[in-house]
């Protein structure tokens, strides 16, 4: 399979997802659902309880830009068990293409409460982030929540497909059993590496998790909610770290409205690109 393949024989639909009733929308080729945050927090308990196996992406403007020419990202969000909207661009997207405001949330808004229903019976795979800074994550839940470790791996490692450091780490969750993966290797590289082995890896519930590695440890703090409500929550990331995010940013925003235009008026020429 080539690199830019969408690998449709990686993927087929998990029974899962036949117990997500919740409505699906085509926002500019991206399949997102309208799922409230306290029900996707429902959904993941109840699918880590019966140790199913599950796949929960997200999107925020860069993950619609990025799928405008990345096909393979598309056949992620098209086969994975939920997906939901993160991020107020997004959202106000939804808005203008559809008339639909969906639900936005992010993952370090709903974890918490799903880990404080699990308890004990949560085993979390930490994989992402700097080593000391996913080992110290790992100790804070498990303090906070009384959640158990299987594994933690950094993630500054080899993630093509078939090279030996996935090879080993896919063994290494197969082995641990693990009913929740946290993949904390930021976006697109994240959703890569899970478009490529998630049919490889044993019955787990696979969250696209981001920064929540750093959150976990302390190491970065979210802005109040309130700013997040008004859609300003990536002017505080930006002003965090803006040798990292100013491209995404600065140069990305403009780019996200384009394309939200271009799908209001000339949604055939978007859809063939």
């Amino acid at each position: 399979m080539s690199p830019d393949s969408a690998g449709p024989a990686a993927f087929a639909p998990s029974p899962a997802r036949d117990a997500v009733p919740f409505d699906a929308l085509d926002i500019m080729g991206l399949r997102l659902m309208d799922i409230p945050r306290q029900d996707l927090a429902e959904l993941v308990v109840r699918a880590a309880r019966a140790h199913a196996k599950m796949l929960v992406v997200n999107a925020n403007a860069h993950c619609m830009v990025l799928s405008q020419h990345e096909h393979w990202l598309r056949a992620l969000f098209a086969e994975a068990d939920v997906t939901f909207c993160d991020g107020a661009g997004v959202q106000l997207a939804s808005l203008f293409l559809t008339g639909r405001r969906l639900h936005r949330t992010t993952p370090p808004e709903w974890i918490g409460p799903v880990l404080e229903q699990l308890g004990g019976d949560a085993s979390l795979f930490w994989l992402g982030g700097e080593q000391a800074v996913a080992e110290e994550a790992a100790r804070a839940y498990e303090q906070r929540y009384g959640v158990r470790t299987a594994g933690v791996h950094h993630g500054f490692f080899d993630a093509r497909a078939g090279s030996a450091d996935s090879e080993a780490i896919i063994r290494q969750i197969n082995e641990t059993r693990p009913n929740l993966l946290l993949v904390n290797m930021g976006m697109p590289r994240q959703e890569r590496w899970l478009h490529d082995h998630w049919h490889r890896i044993a019955p787990t519930i696979a969250i696209t998790a981001g920064a929540l590695v750093d959150h976990a440890a302390g190491r970065v703090h979210r802005p109040p909610r309130w700013v997040a409500n008004m859609g300003l929550e990536w002017a505080v990331r930006l002003s965090r770290e803006p040798r990292r995010l100013w491209r995404r940013y600065l140069i990305g925003l403009p780019v996200f409205g384009f394309h939200v235009l271009r799908w209001k008026f000339a949604p055939e020429r978007s859809r063939s690109q």
